[in-house]
């Protein structure tokens, strides 16, 4: 039987780290050469997509996304509401800047309680969490939210990060991986975990992100901002008894973002509500 020796064993796992530290390293320049900057909020970003592209992927995730949840509302009056207050917040805010299309979309789900924004401007809420809202400015502060994230280009950023931790594992993985040692194995799942744990927090600071400009929106709209923190409410009491809902699997919980929300108020609209404003 053919056996390799411990020089050779050296040498092959000498070239696997070379190997892999070029893969990394290429990973680390393609990330941070894909820079643009946001033109709503002047922030630099790392992306690697461009608008036109969001908004084509947007589009054709849209059927599929609305299908999951039971396609569009069969209540015109609902549907109506959704598409007028949305609309609003695009036209009277600094949303109405970012060069995308938005459209407001009802879903006819009546049990999952949920509202998410697909890249390039398809923005959806569904009946079960409309159900739960109490005011017009509560849709807003949903409405929001979710536009914030269009906004803010989250997805476009996701995939961008997604093409780092991806470049980085698979790095460790072939600079690490021996095929003679068992234990190497456990050395790939743990970066695997690593690069899952780093997606789940950037999500869970978008999602902080995102309430914070929803805020800031959702007033210039003409919205009282502290609805905002009526959602929260709505959202913690919606999970009492039962499995959480759908939208906690993402978010943050509502009492980590209320003290959040409660900031972003007062840095926005240090005089309070503007006149006027619809609660």
């Amino acid at each position: 039987m053919f056996s390799m020796g411990g020089g050779q064993r050296r040498s092959f796992g000498g070239a696997r780290l070379l190997v892999g530290l070029a893969f990394a390293v290429f990973a680390l320049i393609s990330y941070m050469g894909k820079a643009q900057v946001n033109p709503v909020t002047g922030e630099k970003q790392h992306i690697a997509i461009t608008q036109d592209q969001e908004i084509a992927l947007g589009l054709q995730s849209a059927p599929e996304m609305m299908q999951q949840f039971g396609g569009p509302s069969q209540d015109a009056e609902a549907t109506a509401l959704v598409q007028k207050v949305g609309q609003q917040i695009v036209a009277n805010s600094e949303a109405g800047k970012s060069g995308y299309e938005y459209h407001f979309v009802l879903l006819g789900d009546q049990n999952t309680i949920n509202a998410f924004a697909l890249p390039g401007g398809p923005v959806f809420i569904t009946e079960a969490l409309l159900a739960r809202l109490k005011t017009e400015g509560q849709l807003a502060g949903v409405l929001g939210h979710e536009i914030s994230h269009v906004v803010l280009r989250h997805s476009a950023e996701h995939i961008a990060q997604q093409e780092l931790t991806q470049g980085l594992t698979g790095a460790l993985i072939l600079s690490t991986y021996d095929p003679n040692d068992p234990n190497s194995g456990r050395t790939a799942q743990m970066a695997l975990l690593v690069a899952n744990l780093i997606n789940m927090k950037y999500g869970r600071s978008d999602e902080l992100e995102a309430d914070r400009y929803g805020v800031k929106y959702m007033g210039q709209a003409g919205y009282d901002p502290n609805a905002m923190l009526g959602v929260m409410e709505v959202l913690a009491s919606s999970r009492q008894g039962g499995e959480p809902p759908e939208f906690f699997s993402t978010h943050p919980s509502p009492e980590n973002r209320s003290d959040r929300i409660a900031d972003a108020i007062r840095e926005f609209f240090p005089d309070g509500p503007p006149a006027g404003a619809i609660p």
